[in-house]
């Protein structure tokens, strides 16, 4: 424990000199946790030779499915966005620097700038399922209707195929994406999924309860790696919540220290 705590700190003292404005460690809760995460992210090979592993993956993966399918419905790929095939690490950037937790209005001042790269392999596949009469689906939780054209922009600036209003598949009024899904898989043949967070693939996802959504992985064990596709994002996302909710702390630092596990 005294280890994790004393990376933290490290890091937190490394940004501070490395950024245009200093974090301000006087206040109580502050953007620490996010530090390694997104360094990971934006610096580490690692990060990148996992994008493309799960895309060549994908690729392999949605060959043979083709092959063997007899379906009589067209074929489809559902897809996230964010940190599946757009990089918003810079927003996690803007919160470090300024030392503010994740807010709408934050979020909305990034997808307005329409900057977003894209990930390692994303072009490569969209334009892969493309090239195999596949059509690609993004369902995403932007919101509808005012992050709808800076998405599309910010997609059609880097090349994607599928950027139509028929493939943007945003979020009207739930978080949940199993309406969504299921008024595809009305359509067409949905043969696999690709997204970075579990709840991108099935409701039995959504909620994840005492055992923190590892009982529902093990059920779907076979699934991943064909139907399934997970890609890393250590950044945000339900498993945070969803594994410090009964932790003791008055911060999100405190609280990710009394959750985890030393010797």
């Amino acid at each position: 424990m005294k280890k994790i705590a004393g990376i933290l700190i490290a890091s937190t003292l490394f940004f501070s000199c490395a950024v245009k404005r200093p974090v301000d460690l006087t206040k109580s809760e502050n953007q620490d946790p996010l530090i390694l995460s997104v360094l990971w992210f934006q610096k580490s090979a690692e990060m990148k030779a996992l994008y493309y592993q799960g895309y060549n993956i994908a690729e392999r993966s949605l060959s043979e499915k083709l092959q063997n399918r007899n379906s009589g419905k067209p074929a489809a790929v559902i897809m996230d966005i964010d940190e599946t095939i757009l990089d918003n690490s810079p927003s996690e950037v803007y919160m470090i620097e300024n030392n503010v937790p994740f807010s709408d209005n934050i979020w909305k001042k990034w997808v307005y700038k329409g900057s977003a790269a894209a990930l390692p392999g994303a072009m490569e596949f969209v334009k892969f399922a493309k090239s195999k009469n596949t059509e690609v689906f993004y369902v995403t939780n932007r919101e509808m209707p005012d992050e709808l054209q800076p998405t599309v922009s910010n997609l059609e600036k880097l090349g994607f195929p599928f950027t139509d209003p028929g493939h943007m598949i945003l979020k009207n009024d739930i978080s949940t994406k199993e309406p969504r899904r299921i008024a595809i898989e009305k359509k067409y043949d949905v043969i696999m999924l690709i997204g970075d967070n579990l709840a991108d693939f099935n409701v039995v996802f959504d909620t994840r309860g005492e055992d923190l959504g590892f009982g529902a992985v093990d059920q779907n064990r076979e699934k991943f790696g064909t139907e399934f596709i997970i890609l890393p994002n250590p950044m945000y996302g339900p498993w945070i919540n969803a594994a410090i909710k009964d932790q003791q702390g008055v911060t999100t630092r405190e609280k990710i220290l009394n959750t985890l596990e030393g010797f």
